[in-house]
């Protein structure tokens, strides 16, 4: 699929999971407000009507205008222009709350002139099963300097009521929730499977490239060796053979990249670890990894413990990189030696592949309190900022318009680098400015004390 059409699918999904959202939103607003309209009327009714009674009881006339007055948004007062008899304010709003279907809790509080505070407040709780009247302190509800004679009524539960009110809008918002996560689910699938389509295609086409070239070279110099009179030329054959074998060569380190990654993948990757001496190792991954074979004026300069070394062939890089007066087990490491090589060689070979002209490689091993750290830095095309992120994923490969050379591998170099780092437990950095190189850190952690013990008896 498109680009361009991945874009719309994306850009109108989320035009309507936005639209979708404020519609509902909008519509329960509407039906919160209508419910606290519809509560409000009855509310009024109510205290209206225990108003009216308790007037007809002592024979007064109510104001002119509403008794009711809406202090706060759960309080109310109710002036009635006489003296109120408690028990009967009790009996009048239970009756009338129960008549108009007003079932939650309330307590209320007759005002007292003569000692200029609310009295006899009561909580009346609506719950199925009825509770005595509790006694509640008089200060609870503030007095309304307009009227003589009111009673005052506090609900406090007035939002949880309305809520309560609003089950069918919350079962539909749920369902409409689901919906819009499963819709939100589809979208991120439909993502991830263009990405990985991408990642599908960029992964056969460098495949392809990577091997077309040597396999190629490896048919015309079959065809050359098949020539009646090659015999008779031996440093031809000779030639001829060479090439060949350096392309199998070529064609066997891509296909153990490919190997390593999956392996690196699979739920049985275990790791068999053991303290290794990274000292002694570093020389022998770098004369393996023969960077002359790579380019003839490559360099690779090794540092151990504060002791450089640099060479411009194989044999100048690699000399007596341990000193008496370091403790044995400042450069070991608690790692899967195999692993651990071939972390080196994909770093070493990353940062000669890279590299406009002949590659200068420093490989430094230095000691940082109880841990090791190891970089490795090249002078090459370096990395932006933008694609730092995403160099240890899996295929990933700089864009070549943003470099000074084409992509080259599979972009599973860095991807099993990752994995082997993260297994062990090890620290993995990357510094990098473009055209300046890049700087690889991994930091070990100590050596576990039970085998710096076996060492220290061996």
């Amino acid at each position: 699929m498109k680009s361009l059409p991945i874009r719309l699918v994306v850009l109108l999904g989320v035009v309507s999971i936005i639209g979708i959202l404020a519609v509902q939103g909008y519509w329960v607003r509407r039906a919160l407000a209508h419910e606290e309209r519809q509560f409000d009327q009855r509310l009024a009714i109510a205290l209206r009507e225990v108003a009216t009674r308790l007037a007809a009881f002592r024979r007064v006339p109510l104001p002119a205008q509403s008794p009711v007055s809406q202090v706060a948004s759960n309080y109310y007062v109710v002036n009635v222009n006489s003296e109120i008899d408690a028990n009967l304010l009790d009996y009048y709003l239970r009756q009338e709350f129960g008549r108009l279907n007003l079932h939650l809790d309330y307590e209320y509080a007759i005002y007292d002139c003569g000692t200029d505070h609310m009295v006899y407040g009561r909580y009346v709780s609506a719950a199925a099963v009825p509770t005595p009247t509790v006694p509640v302190p008089a200060t609870r509800l503030p007095r309304y300097s307009r009227y003589t004679y009111y009673f005052g009524l506090y609900l406090p539960h007035r939002a949880p009521y309305f809520m309560s009110q609003l089950n069918g809008w919350a079962l539909t918002s749920g369902l409409l929730l689901v919906v819009l996560v499963f819709f939100g689910y589809a979208l991120f699938v439909i993502l991830r499977q263009k990405r990985l389509a991408e990642v599908q295609r960029d992964f056969i086409n460098a495949m392809s490239h990577e091997f077309k070239t040597p396999i190629t070279t490896i048919a015309i110099s079959a065809e050359v060796l098949t020539a009646p009179d090659i015999a008779s030329q031996p440093q031809r054959l000779l030639n001829y053979a060479s090439i060949i074998r350096e392309e199998n060569r070529r064609l066997s380190q891509q296909v153990d990249k490919v190997l390593q990654m999956a392996k690196s993948e699979r739920s049985e990757f275990r790791l068999h670890r053991e303290a290794v001496d990274l000292a002694a190792l570093l020389p022998d991954v770098i004369r393996q990894f023969d960077v002359t074979g790579k380019h003839p004026a490559g360099v690779i300069e090794l540092s151990v413990v504060g002791c450089p070394l640099s060479g411009r062939s194989e044999k100048a890089a690699h000399t007596s990189l341990t000193t008496d007066n370091e403790p044995k087990t400042a450069k070991l490491v608690w790692a899967d030696p195999v692993h651990l090589a071939n972390v080196l060689f994909n770093l070493l070979d990353n940062a000669v592949k890279y590299t406009i002209g002949p590659p200068v490689v420093r490989v430094a091993l230095a000691a940082n309190g109880p841990r090791l750290c190891l970089t490795v830095t090249d002078e090459g095309i370096g990395i932006a900022p933008a694609h730092q992120g995403r160099v240890f994923d899996k295929f990933f490969r700089v864009p070549a318009a943003n470099d000074l050379r084409p992509a080259q591998g599979f972009g599973l170099g860095l991807y099993y680098v990752r994995n082997v780092a993260t297994a062990h437990g090890w620290r993995l950095a990357l510094r990098s400015r473009p055209g300046l190189g890049c700087t690889f850190t991994i930091t070990f952690p100590p050596v576990p004390a039970y085998a710096v013990a076996a060492i220290a008896h061996a």
